[in-house]
């Protein structure tokens, strides 16, 4: 009898993942849920996208070593001529609140010129300037992000050149325009410009 009632229960249980499972893909080939950046998500949706963002970033740069010298004034200068040259458009600088990008973005790119607290992401605070934002920061700028707009900076970048980017925005939130637009002054001979 208590094995019936088992195998009972298991069909059932077999029953509702198949109805589920099939009225899923159902969902997905119905078109029905709206994809325009400008049609928000639902609560629930960007709750679970935000959140599985969030985790995935934090175990994926875990183990990232931090250099001893990120706050050195060469990474400072080298890093900020490469903000200003591939992440103003989205993150802005010091004097500018929104671009072409921050308006038609979905969901919108961090002002990474606010403190991490006053920029609105939800891990803004309890990871700004310390060890896990920092490492973060690294990761994100590496690998990017999918389906944000966020692109990874990796496979023409190498490690050194995304560290000095991330040296800069420790400093960033700090800068006034005037500051920023000598942080950020690249010679016209300098091969790295993009």
């Amino acid at each position: 009898m208590t094995s019936f009632k088992f195998l009972s229960c298991f069909k059932c249980l077999a029953v509702a993942a198949g109805v589920a499972a099939v009225t899923g893909v159902g969902f997905l080939y119905s078109g029905l849920y709206p994809m325009g950046a400008d049609d928000h998500h639902n609560d629930l949706t960007y709750w679970a996208l935000e959140t599985l963002r969030e985790r995935s970033i934090a175990r994926a740069s875990n183990d990232i070593e931090v250099p001893t010298d990120l706050n050195s004034s060469e990474r400072l200068l080298a890093g900020g001529a490469d903000y200003n040259d591939m992440c103003t458009g989205c993150h802005l600088k010091p004097g500018k609140t929104e671009s072409d990008f921050t308006l038609g973005l979905y969901p919108a790119p961090p002002n990474l010129t606010l403190t991490g607290d006053r920029h609105g992401h939800e891990h803004a605070g309890d990871t700004d300037n310390d060890d896990e934002a920092i490492k973060r920061q690294f990761w994100i700028i590496k690998h990017g992000i999918k389906a944000s707009g966020m692109p990874a900076w990796g496979p023409g970048h190498d490690d050194q050149r995304i560290w000095n980017m991330v040296a800069f925005l420790q400093r960033l939130p700090e800068l006034s325009p005037q500051q920023y637009q000598i942080l950020t002054a690249r010679d016209a001979d300098d091969a790295g410009h993009h």
